[in-house]
């Protein structure tokens, strides 16, 4: 399977584990990750780590994943209640368009 062809779940997978890679070993932290975990209030991570976090989408799926593109269309308060499903749902929309 291609990553564009990876279904709304999978992706969302694909998305956790990379942010697992990001964040480290989030079962010792006792943060399970799901659609509906936060970046800020629920992972601690700060804008820089979206910064990175973007780049690391980039690399994975390509470069029409473009997070920053997707956060400059966001106020701040939506910023920072960013959900990982969120993040998700955009990937698999991008993903989507490639067809």
């Amino acid at each position: 399977m291609t990553v564009e062809q990876q279904s709304p779940a999978s992706v969302f997978g694909t998305v956790a584990e990379l942010l697992r890679e990001l964040v480290g070993d989030v079962d010792v932290l006792g943060i399970e990750i799901t659609p509906r975990t936060t970046f800020h209030e629920d992972l601690g991570l700060e804008s820089i780590d979206l910064v990175t976090f973007a780049s690391i989408l980039a690399e994975f799926f390509g470069e029409d994943v473009n997070l920053a593109e997707f956060l400059a269309e966001k106020d701040l308060d939506d910023v920072i209640g960013l959900r990982v499903g969120d993040i998700a749902d955009y990937v698999a929309a991008r993903l989507g368009e490639r067809g």
